[in-house]
């Protein structure tokens, strides 16, 4: 792995509105990211599940920073927090 690999990974549903105001926050603050998609079916969200706790999508896991979160609004308070204004070059 080098410095210029991601280190925040997006787990997330194809057309979810929750997700892509995930997505459009982490492109507007210039962050790199990998998407994982995962089971539209609730139920069979185990991968999610193992990382964050919850079945619930979005959910991101940071490995600059050691955080594990779901919940749109948070993640997108998080990024800005951590990436925008004083955190972005």
């Amino acid at each position: 792995m080098t410095d210029s690999d991601p280190q925040i990974t997006l787990y997330r549903l194809q057309a979810c509105p929750f997700c892509e105001r995930v997505v459009r926050v982490l492109d507007d603050l210039d962050v790199a990211y990998d998407s994982r998609f995962v089971e539209p079916m609730h139920s069979e969200r185990n991968v999610v599940k193992r990382v964050s706790g919850k079945r619930s999508v979005p959910a991101i896991v940071d490995g600059n920073t050691g955080v594990t979160m779901s919940e749109s609004a948070n993640i997108v308070a998080y990024l800005e927090r951590t990436y925008g204004d004083g955190g972005a070059a």
